[in-house]
């Protein structure tokens, strides 16, 4: 959301709300053309904008005739913009995920190998709980509580194999309200594995100025403040991030791995 405000906020933030019409928001459109997002991308970001200002609406902060005016601006087509086609997402090829895996947390780990699995979306798998999960048959049953076509009230139901099976079963010993895949676990087990890997302190001279430096940061870490806790489940945010840094930590291993992301684990599924 705030990604489409910001352009919005940037051209007429000092501008009344009630006069924001249909050829400002087709201004907003033009400087998201102009900053090479592509076609889809805009008409998301453009919806989004129609949607601030329609609760708005319903708040009575603006007129209803405002939202009216912006219905009428049509997204973007295709072919009949300048603004670019976005490249059809295509699968990650199973060569370059499993060198990555040895980088990551085993939550996050887990993950991957279960997107690739089943076919799930990152959002589906972050959010998987014990009490989601039918395991009174062979093939157990995944239902999540929360997914993409909830808003037409249809239900989703996703197989687990027994290789899926296997793969969550470490993480079922909990309540069955908590979600599978921790942040918090991810931290913990970095910390155990960093000092399990820690190399022994060499005594080697100190010198009076690296003694000061030391003081100096020592004293600006304890002015620093505490850093944000890690939250109970991951984020199709932060699951992105976890992966981006396994490949920067296998690029740095010396292995040449691109770039890919959560969506890419699902399209060859």
């Amino acid at each position: 959301m705030m990604h489409a405000i910001r352009p919005l906020k940037a051209m007429f933030g000092l501008a009344p709300a009630r006069e924001f019409g249909p050829k400002a928001l087709k201004a907003v459109r033009q400087s998201m053309i102009e900053a090479d997002l592509c076609r889809r991308q805009i008409n998301k970001r453009v919806n989004r904008i129609r949607r601030v200002f329609q609760w708005a609406v319903s708040e009575e902060l603006v007129p209803p005739s405002v939202i009216e005016g912006l219905r009428t601006v049509a997204g973007l087509r295709k072919g009949r913009t300048t603004a670019r086609e976005s490249k059809p997402v295509k699968p990650v090829a199973l060569e370059q995920v499993e060198p990555v895996l040895s980088f990551m947390a085993p939550q996050v780990a887990t993950m991957i190998q279960l997107q690739m699995l089943t076919g799930m979306r990152a959002c589906e798998v972050a959010i998987m709980r014990p009490c989601d999960i039918d395991r009174s048959g062979d093939v157990w049953i995944y239902a999540p509580n929360k997914h993409k076509t909830d808003y037409l009230e249809q239900e989703k139901f996703v197989p687990l194999g027994l290789k899926s099976q296997k793969l969550i079963r470490p993480f079922l010993e909990r309540s069955d309200d908590e979600y599978l895949f921790s942040p918090r676990e991810a931290e913990t087990w970095r910390n155990e594995n960093r000092a399990l890997h820690r190399k022994p302190d060499r005594k080697t001279k100190v010198y009076p100025c690296e003694l000061r430096a030391r003081e100096r940061r020592k004293l600006a870490s304890s002015k620093r403040k505490s850093k944000r806790p890690k939250r109970a489940r991951y984020d199709t945010d932060a699951y992105r991030r976890a992966i981006t840094y396994g490949i920067a930590k296998t690029r740095k291993a010396g292995l040449d791995i691109p770039h890919w992301h959560p969506h890419q684990l699902r399209q060859g599924s």
